[in-house]
């Protein structure tokens, strides 16, 4: 019998997105009063009963579960679909996690029963939270010998210890096994900790958050494969949902997911999937490619292997594979392949920017449509190549920017308000902090003769040095600031920062009069206040700071939830919190922050209309993860060997966690396959996503000083030096 279930089978820009959506067409099609009923149903709560009767639509309320692979393809999917069903159907489309934490919080009464948990709603811990408080519960138990033992700090073991829960949930491992995964699969103890004391560590954490309602991701991915996935009820529930499964670039998806399809399949519904053998991006933190790939036995294959045609790929691709997998073979590369060559990696980051500024400002190519690719972008690469252009009015855009949240002045300036405001926080503010802080919030907006805005700080940071050398009086638990008349010379301070800093001055001292009288709701209160009075108040602050200062208010509100959650179901808790501890909790929040574990990521804002007229800068993963295309490439530190590694590092444990091969250990043989394999992956991804001219980027010497022979050099000798 052959399946109606269609697998889609298609290397990268080859149109299996597109092909998905004209399925979804046709499934709306042929049964569209099926699901017309099915929506009319959910929106309104009638019990309408569908009419239509298909093949494989069956005649009962029909839904169909749209997924992706990333945030950025959700909302491109969504996009798509909307626009083809002119908006007539509430269509969501979700990631596979974002589906897993959407089922479990619905379906949490189920699970409160059959766990026998404490009745309460439950809290997502982000990453950054779960970490601090794995931490503090673990404290006890990783003592200097054991972090002496392994060689790594403290933030970096609890973090790849979590890793490995996520890792094993991801792959339908119980947490109860892992040691045994470990036990078999890691040789030579690499790790240098027993199997059984980090099993104990996490069954310990795993516990602590289901009696008090916290969901980390790896809790979250346990539960719905452990536990709703084969549970009946649940079960029942979703063959009633879902006759229809969408699920776009499937290679970059775990391997529950694999288990989620089989189920629907196996309870009649049909289902599209496209795979991607160019792609497998996320392998190492978390994907199983070769696993969702024995779902192409269940459906009729269609082939969509044809590069695209407006790109180097049909061309290249051999050749540059052939280069790189046999580096003693004579081959010259076309015209459209240059290299730009330097000694040091300073003059190559001002040779490719010039050559950028070159392209735009003749016209042969505009801005959107240059790409900087990189298996790694350290601050210095980034300031530079930034710097440069922005001096010549060219745009710079970086994808997924994960800089600290910390580093913000905007940021700064409002923690060092707080430790003012709140007592018990003065070893959190120092004259450095103090200066910063008058500055950033003396900032207000002028414009020139051409109505172009712009910023400036009443207070210069010359005269905030001098108020804070003068009128700043340091205390562990009363912290102030002095009228600026302390300071002899007052009048060199001038009528503008002197306004400035009384202005101040008088939001302090009313915030502390409030506090006193508990009139200051929360520090989150505060923060509203603070950048509603000094950041928005006389400018508009541009991108970057609107998304620090949404990251920092989503960040504050985040922990005081959990916050309010530790404290309703232990008060006793020796970790966050004490009773009388609100200023404790905000030391350690601005603390946190200064860690620099919290990045400036929050929800993401689309541009209205056009994109922005900028050249993109990225790393090769987040480039790759984007599904960009470009005209122009500049493949930056082209002998690093960075490239093989994909940009990303490859989480521990992550092929034993693999379903193929699981538990198996991972010999030197396997690591050299895995990179060749990868390595002619992103060549190919990355040629299909180019159209007209492909810049080779390559130092003799690498930022540290070391020689740069990586495996994409030969490359470099193929091709004709700009």
């Amino acid at each position: 019998m052959v399946s109606d279930s269609l697998w889609i089978f298609g290397t990268s820009r080859s149109g299996k997105t597109t092909r998905l959506v004209n399925q979804f067409n046709d499934w709306l099609k042929i049964g569209n009063q099926v699901f017309a009923s099915f929506y009319t149903k959910n929106i309104n709560n009638q019990k309408n009963q569908p009419i239509v009767k298909t093949s494989n639509l069956r005649q009962r309320e029909a839904g169909i579960l749209l997924l992706a692979a990333n945030d950025d393809k959700r909302r491109e999917l969504a996009d798509l679909i909307a626009s083809l069903t002119l908006g007539k159907y509430p269509i969501r489309v979700k990631t596979a996690l974002g589906f897993f934490q959407d089922e479990v919080t619905l379906f949490w009464p189920l699970l409160i029963d059959s766990l026998s948990l404490k009745a309460q709603f439950p809290v997502r811990l982000r990453p950054e939270m779960e970490q601090e408080l794995a931490t503090k519960l673990w404290s006890s138990h990783l003592d200097v010998e054991i972090l002496r033992r392994v060689g790594i700090n403290e933030s970096r073991l609890v973090r790849r210890i979590l890793d490995l829960w996520q890792l094993a949930a991801y792959s339908g491992v119980r947490c109860e096994e892992i040691p045994q995964i470990l036990q078999s699969g890691l040789e030579n103890d690499s790790i240098n900790l027993e199997p059984e004391f980090l099993g104990f560590l996490l069954l310990n954490w795993r516990n602590w958050c289901l009696e008090r309602g916290l969901l980390t991701y790896g809790l979250i991915t346990e539960l719905y494969h452990q536990q709703l996935l084969t549970h009946d009820s649940y079960q029942q529930h979703l063959k009633q949902r879902y006759q229809g499964i969408i699920a776009d670039d499937v290679d970059d998806y775990p391997a529950i997911a694999a288990n989620l399809f089989e189920f629907l399949l196996d309870s009649g519904a049909v289902g599209a999937f496209s795979y991607n053998p160019q792609g497998a991006i996320r392998w190492g933190l978390g994907a199983d490619p070769q696993y969702l790939s024995r779902l192409a036995g269940r459906c009729q294959v269609e082939n969509l292997t044809d590069p695209p045609l407006d790109s180097l790929a049909s061309s290249l691709t051999n050749q540059m594979v052939e280069l790189v997998t046999q580096p003693m073979i004579m081959l010259r590369l076309p015209t459209s392949v240059q290299a730009i060559q330097t000694t040091s990696r300073a003059q190559l980051l001002r040779q490719t920017a010039e050559t950028i500024i070159e392209g735009i400002k003749s016209g042969k190519v505009a801005a959107e449509e240059v790409a900087i690719i990189a298996p790694g972008l350290d601050a210095i690469a980034r300031y530079t190549l930034v710097e440069i252009l922005t001096k010549q009015n060219i745009e710079v855009t970086s994808l997924n920017e994960q800089r600290p949240l910390i580093s913000s002045s905007v940021v700064r300036a409002l923690l060092t308000l707080m430790a003012l405001v709140y007592p018990g926080l003065g070893r959190l503010v120092d004259r450095d902090a103090v200066a910063e802080m008058l500055v950033v919030l003396s900032q207000q907006r002028t414009q020139d003769g051409e109505e172009k805005e712009f910023h400036h700080s009443r207070i210069d940071p010359v005269r905030a040095g001098l108020i804070a050398d003068y009128c700043f009086v340091p205390h562990p638990d009363t912290p102030d600031l002095l009228p600026v008349k302390t300071f002899e010379r007052w009048d060199r301070i001038g009528y503008l920062a002197t306004q400035a800093y009384e202005e101040i001055l008088h939001w302090l001292e009313e915030q502390r009069s409030q506090y006193q009288q508990r009139l200051l709701l929360t520090p989150i209160f505060l923060l509203y206040k603070a950048i509603q009075d000094f950041v928005s108040n006389d400018k508009n602050p541009s991108y970057q700071e609107l998304a620090a200062l949404r990251e920092l208010l989503e960040t504050a509100q985040h922990y005081w939830e959990i916050d309010t959650r530790l404290k309703q179901t232990d008060p006793l808790l020796l970790s966050l919190h004490t009773p009388e501890t609100l200023n404790i909790t905000i030391a350690e929040f601005i603390q946190l922050l200064r860690r620099g574990t919290i990045t400036a990521n929050p929800y993401p804002v689309r541009p209205i209309g056009n994109s922005r007229k900028a050249v993109t800068l990225a790393t090769i993963f987040q480039y790759r993860a984007s599904r960009k295309n470009h005209r122009w490439h500049f493949w930056l530190d082209i002998g690093s060997p960075l490239w093989a590694k994909g940009g990303a590092a490859t989480l521990f444990g992550a092929t034993l966690f693999l379903r193929d091969r699981l538990g198996q250990p991972w010999t030197a043989e396997d690591e050299q396959l895995a990179e060749e394999q990868r390595l002619e992956k992103i060549v190919a991804d990355l040629l299909a996503r180019v159209s007209d001219k492909l810049y080779l980027c390559h130092s003799d010497l690498a930022v540290n000083g070391q020689e740069q022979i990586g495996p994409l050099l030969p490359l470099v000798h193929s091709c004709e030096v700009v």
